[in-house]
């Protein structure tokens, strides 16, 4: 007996050849990677962000590494936008078979200090515009789904969806997280079981990926006691590295997944265990 065949046959399944994949929020701390573990995998990713400079030096980045890739410059809250260039996919493409909803906003604050205005941006970005996204691509996710069990959105929620910041922990890192990013986030949790529930007849997954503390380096150095005091808030003892929601995010947008839908996948080394 061959006993190399099954571990070859679980580990094809996380391959993504010959499937198309949009990730929005393309340049940001944690899109980048997501859009090298989509890539590395297989997949044609078509990358978006409102900066085309920054969008042509990730694909270029990724195209001299052998990987398929593509740009889509636009704001996710311009809804002509988001219709053109989910149609211009399929056009192209002739499928679309994996979304990541990955743009977000959310500016420094404290309860104090937070404006309607931001909770108003907020909710635009990270909930109306994932909304609207899936909303446009169902017709291609419908398509794709009766091919591959890849037809799927994964939507990039936060750990301060499910729970509250602690104040104690941002000192003078300028890092707060207002009140409006976590209540954004939670609703892109409910949207997700929403969506998961009213689209699994038609054979399109959706889930999300919670990420917890994955500081960006400008907060860690302006505020040295900032990293021990996220890191000790952390059963685990440490923050994350970008690079560990790779495997996440390929479970999910994978054939691995067929059976996953409607869960709200924590990547937060047991912070909101506690």
């Amino acid at each position: 007996m061959n006993i190399q065949q099954p571990a070859d046959d679980v580990l094809r399944q996380f391959r993504l050849d010959g499937r198309v994949a949009f990730l929005s929020g393309a340049t940001g701390h944690l899109g980048r990677m997501m859009a090298e573990a989509l890539a590395g995998a297989g997949a044609h990713v078509v990358l978006n962000a409102r900066s085309k400079d920054a969008l042509e030096a990730l694909c270029s980045e990724l195209r001299e590494r052998g990987r398929k890739a593509s740009a889509a410059c636009f704001d996710v809250t311009d809804d002509v936008a988001v219709a053109k260039n989910i149609a211009l996919i399929g056009e192209q493409h002739g499928r679309l078979d994996i979304i990541v909803n990955n743009a977000s906003h959310g500016r420094s604050a404290t309860i104090e200090n937070t404006m309607t205005t931001d909770f108003e941006q907020a909710y635009r970005v990270n909930v109306t515009a994932a909304f609207q996204i899936i909303q446009v691509a169902v017709p291609l996710l419908k398509k794709s789904a009766k091919s591959t069990a890849a037809s799927c959105v994964v939507n990039i929620a936060s750990m301060y969806g499910s729970v509250s910041p602690d104040p104690l922990i941002y000192g003078t890192s300028g890092a707060n997280n207002p009140p409006s990013y976590g209540a954004a986030k939670a609703a892109l949790i409910q949207l997700t079981r929403y969506a998961a529930c009213h689209l699994a007849p038609e054979g399109i997954r959706v889930n999300c990926i919670s990420p917890g503390p994955f500081p960006a380096a400008r907060y860690l150095q302006s505020d040295p006691g900032f990293h021990d005091r996220l890191k000790a808030k952390v059963p685990m003892r440490r923050t994350g590295d970008p690079r560990e929601l790779c495997g996440p995010l390929l479970f999910l947008v994978s054939d691995a997944s067929s059976y996953v839908t409607g869960v709200n996948l924590a990547v937060d080394g047991g912070w909101t265990a506690w």
